[in-house]
């Protein structure tokens, strides 16, 4: 039986990525969400144009975002089986979503994360601090408990009733490494699959800027410090 699949893209100022983002998601999916986190130029009237369903967050930030894009599914008559979690910058490669939910289709996973492998990546693809950042959060991850994350990539694949079980809070940079600890301290089961990975459209919110990189920075650590003495 074909899984019910919806994608959540949250985007701010992606005008000139977000309909061929859309453009290239697999037909299997059910549903395109873009949550449009108050763009101010044609993120919204071009996500539209493409197919996707816009729900609209005023309140800047990536988790705000995801969380607006969460309140509009759970108010429909038909829950999904799968959510899928995608970028708006066209960083990301969306044919590859097939690859990313397959683990969770046909292995049982509920969990299953997107790894932006260094031999897959375009160069320049990724800024030192992200590099620098996605190491130094895995490490401390394996560290203190035992997880095998070797990357905090934005392009997943989880269960709906696994998502909606680690009651996400995060109303920022933290959602990705929120979602990771939880899965972790809920011991769901998860993986990794290498996916490709290439030069933004645009500049980046969060690596494009050194306020952005280290606002991310401090959050990220501070989940994992949080959970690590719990």
């Amino acid at each position: 039986m074909a899984k019910d699949i919806r994608v959540i893209i949250p985007a701010f100022n992606e005008e000139e990525s977000i309909s061929k983002v859309i453009d290239e998601i697999p037909d299997s999916v059910a549903e395109i969400i873009v949550a449009n986190n108050n763009s101010t130029d044609n993120t919204a009237k071009n996500a539209l144009n493409a197919g996707a369903t816009v729900v609209d967050e005023a309140r800047p930030g990536y988790g705000y975002a995801c969380l607006a894009a969460m309140d509009y599914i759970a108010k429909q008559s038909k829950q999904p089986d799968i959510i899928v979690f995608l970028d708006g910058d066209y960083s990301d490669y969306p044919e590859e979503l097939d690859k990313i939910v397959a683990p969770i289709i046909n292995g049982n996973m509920d969990l299953v994360i997107g790894a932006r492998k260094k031999e897959f990546r375009e160069e320049g693809s990724m800024t030192f601090p992200q590099v620098f950042g996605n190491w130094l959060a895995t490490f401390l991850m394996r560290l203190f408990f035992g997880a095998k994350f070797t990357d905090l990539g934005p392009f997943r694949a989880i269960k709906y009733e696994s998502l909606k079980e680690l009651e996400m809070q995060d109303k920022t940079y933290g959602w990705t490494v929120e979602m990771q600890l939880k899965a972790i301290r809920k011991k769901l089961a998860y993986k990794e699959v290498p996916v490709r990975y290439k030069r933004r459209i645009g500049v980046s919110k969060v690596s494009g800027t050194v306020k952005g990189a280290i606002f991310a920075g401090v959050k990220i650590l501070g989940w994992i410090f949080k959970y690590s003495i719990k």
